[in-house]
């Protein structure tokens, strides 16, 4: 049986699909939205811990991530809804020559692409995050403008506009193919039902690459484990988001914040990579970044850790999303391989692409997927994934 009459099908309502799908209502194109869950933001959107920056080293992600930021930061004035906005910024503490060397070489690309960032030294970085470890701190990268936001009130605030103006959305359904006419793609199949429109976009996070066999296209995007934890709320006594990228014995790097009610929210890359979608916590998190916490900010010992959880990020083997409309499919749209950063990137990206799927002819548009297309070679690396 076929369903309803859509310009665009997104598959996936999570930290991606949902505000592609608000922006393209606003741009009156018929949206459907389709999503296994049973509601929006419950895969990976809601494992975030909510840190939003545009620190990036490629233009591209620092362009994507500048437009989210501003969609994040007006959110409450525009739109009424309390999205959990916190502007605190984020440090990148340097306690090595060449951590130093590599931030500040970094600084003049991120500052090129406009944003504001600068190095500070270490007696402002320890007024900037009183208590921090002193001994062999260099200074650090700070940029004042970057923030966090919550995962969950921000995924229902887009999808309560997005309903608002027209999008309809699939919850408890799953995609099980693609309606194709040779290589073009011209709607999906569920177990519910077939789905035609001119355009499908797959936005389906970390199961992104085995949907996207079905429709004829392959990704490289697979699944990679990382556990985050929040504490018991205490009193406010530091703003950024604080991001450590020394290795450790069983980590690359970590950070740590304090969200607008208090609690610290923290999470590391873990070395070596943690391949699958394996989402049980494990014994070994909590004791590996406790310790890396502590030994940087002594102050946050005592404070009680109410829980931690595992998400899935998924990784590109350069560390840059896949956002593209693949010549070889006509018809279909990648949205794709955030490598853990859908939360910060989706915002902006989802005014990007639906820029680009209204047919606007914006040259920065253009410039910003770019650099996400799905042919490049993926030879280079993001320098802090």
């Amino acid at each position: 049986m076929s369903v309803g009459n859509y310009d665009v099908i997104i598959i996936g309502a999570g930290s991606v699909g949902t505000p592609l799908a608000m922006f393209l209502a606003e741009k009156n194109k018929k949206v459907l939205v389709i999503d296994s869950l049973p509601s929006v933001g419950q895969g990976q959107n809601k494992c975030a811990i909510g840190g939003v920056r545009a620190t990036h080293s490629d233009g591209s992600k620092i362009k994507a991530a500048l437009r989210s930021i501003r969609i994040f930061s007006t959110w409450h004035k525009k739109h009424g809804d309390d999205i959990g906005w916190l502007q605190g910024g984020y440090f990148f503490p340097v306690y090595t020559e060449k951590d130093e060397a590599m931030l500040k070489k970094m600084l003049k690309v991120q500052q090129r692409f406009g944003l504001d960032i600068n190095w500070i030294g270490p007696e402002e970085a320890q007024k900037l995050v009183p208590g921090i470890a002193a001994g062999d701190l260099r200074g650090g990268a700070y940029s004042p403008g970057d923030g966090s936001a919550s995962p969950l009130l921000s995924a229902n605030a887009f999808y309560r506009r997005a309903l608002k103006l027209g999008a309809k959305f699939n919850f408890n359904e799953s995609v099980t193919g693609f309606i194709k006419d040779g290589r073009a793609v011209k709607g999906v199949t569920t177990a519910k039902g077939s789905y035609p429109a001119p355009l499908t976009v797959n936005a389906a996070g970390a199961y992104a690459a085995p949907l996207s066999e079905l429709a004829g296209v392959t990704v490289p995007v697979r699944p990679d484990s990382h556990e985050a934890g929040i504490t018991e709320p205490v009193e406010r006594f530091f703003e950024p988001m604080v991001v450590d990228i020394r290795p450790g014995e069983r980590s690359q790097n970590y950070y740590f914040y304090q969200n607008s009610e208090g609690q610290l929210l923290f999470c590391l890359t873990p070395s070596p990579h943690i391949w699958g979608d394996d989402r049980r916590s494990t014994s070994e998190f909590l004791t590996e970044i406790s310790k890396r916490i502590i030994n940087l900010m002594p102050a946050a010992a005592n404070i009680k850790v109410r829980r931690t959880w595992r998400g899935l990020y998924p990784m590109t083997p350069d560390g840059f999303p896949i956002v593209d409309l693949p010549v070889g499919a006509p018809g279909y749209a990648l949205a794709v391989g955030m490598c853990g950063q859908g939360f910060m990137l989706g915002p902006g990206l989802g005014a990007t692409l639906a820029s680009v799927i209204a047919g606007e002819k914006n040259g920065e548009d253009m410039e910003t997927l770019e650099g996400f297309r799905l042919g490049r070679n993926f030879s280079g690396q993001e320098k802090l994934k």
